[in-house]
């Protein structure tokens, strides 16, 4: 048995790969201001709204109905037949609902994923910069989780490197990992990129994985949704692609979400469901269900809410001198490039400690991410406002 070291601030008695995985960065900035009613919160991915009423409603009925009960692994059969009709109905192509499963948000779905293709020496190959617990997926597996950085264009906004992306791919890669709309950058993804990466992935024989959950969330007035690999791929390709309810519908802390997934796949997935969660809460589902057909109100006012804090926070930001951004055409974050700073996270403590704003130090979206700051601007104008006027003394 190895000597212990006083000094080694990693955990004892546990995997040392997971004791090397770090706390969120976002984390340690909002553990220290949570709680604080000065503090204007804009470090984490969620809207200012609350749930709406009829689902909330939806999910009281449920429990006085009794759904209190341990149900089917794949999700409840009414959850997934809504989620298939609403996705055929966004996407123009038949989803069936046999290749739906319900799962306790897209994170879990996530996981599940990385636990079922990934083994100690393989790798996955993620569009960066991203959101830190999919990399972390991977390495909680012994994987390796490679991060192939999106590039910056002129104007603040970024462009995906197909060739570069692919390059990184190789005998041991058993995923590319693509979410888009992207979170912290906004950067989607067009119908022709996912063209290309579908055809590539099914050459090589490699799964690749689409993060949705902001696909609701875009601000091309012309479509309903992002581009999609649903309106691409087979049924038989290997193709999973994951979403949530957390984001579109506000609700974030139901933690409820899906995957559209191949047979290949999908008695792996029921068993590792078991193992996991069991199932997710009937009464959530119930609500759930309600939220896709009888929510597309909300969506609107969700994404139109979104497009007003956009133009507000996108332009109050470029007012700075020393700060770059550039409106996104996805989710719901500015993204912005600091010059002159050189840690993001202690300028992220500071801004909490001085101005009493939340802000999430852009490291935590990989190494790709320094040099930046992401604000979620899926919040009332007031606030967003209230935060510019508090962020000019540091940032101009």
């Amino acid at each position: 048995m190895p000597a212990i070291d006083p000094d080694d601030p990693r955990p004892r008695g546990v995997r040392e790969r997971i004791a090397e995985i770090p706390f969120s960065l976002i984390g340690q900035v909002a553990m220290v201001g949570l709680g604080d009613p000065a503090v204007l919160p804009l470090w984490y991915g969620e809207s200012d709204l609350p749930t709406p009423g009829f689902v909330c409603d939806a999910a009281a009925a449920a429990l006085r109905d009794g759904h209190t009960f341990y149900s089917h692994k794949r999700g409840i059969p009414e959850l997934r037949q809504a989620i298939a009709r609403y996705l055929g109905d966004l996407h123009g192509r038949e989803v069936e609902a046999e290749r739906v499963v319900v799962t306790n948000s897209a994170m879990n779905a996530l996981m599940i994923l990385a636990q079922a293709l990934i083994e100690p020496g393989d790798n996955a190959v993620l569009v960066a910069p991203l959101w830190p617990n999919i990399g972390d997926c991977v390495r909680v597996m012994g994987g390796e989780a490679r991060e192939v950085p999106l590039a910056p264009t002129p104007d603040g906004g970024w462009r995906l490197d197909i060739a570069r992306l692919l390059a990184a791919c190789d005998a041991r890669t058993r995923a590319l990992i693509v979410n888009s709309p992207c979170n912290p950058t906004g950067w989607t993804m067009t119908g022709d990129e996912a063209a290309v990466l579908l055809a590539e992935t099914r050459r090589r024989g490699i799964w690749l994985i689409a993060d949705e959950v902001y696909a609701r969330l875009i601000y091309d007035q012309r479509a309903r949704a992002a581009p999609s690999l649903l309106e691409l791929a087979d049924a038989e390709d290997r193709v999973v692609v994951v979403n949530s309810f957390s984001k579109a519908w506000a609700m974030t802390g139901w933690r409820l979400g899906w995957m559209v997934a191949p047979p290949e796949i999908r008695a792996v997935i029921d068993t590792l469901v078991e193992i996991n969660v069991s199932c997710a809460p009937v009464f959530v589902q119930k609500a759930g269900i309600v939220a896709l057909e009888r929510g597309e109100g909300f969506v609107a006012e969700m994404r139109e809410r979104c497009r007003r804090g956009r133009d507000i926070l996108v332009q109050g930001l470029a007012r700075f001198p020393r700060v770059h951004v550039a409106a996104p055409p996805g989710a719901f974050y500015a993204f912005c490039r600091v010059e002159g700073m050189k840690d993001s996270l202690a300028f992220a403590h500071d801004l909490l400690a001085r101005a009493k704003v939340g802000v999430a130090p852009g490291r935590a979206f990989g190494p790709a991410g320094e040099g930046y700051l992401r604000l979620c601007f899926a919040c009332a104008p007031a606030r967003l406002e209230a935060a510019l006027e508090r962020l000019e003394p540091f940032l101009r």
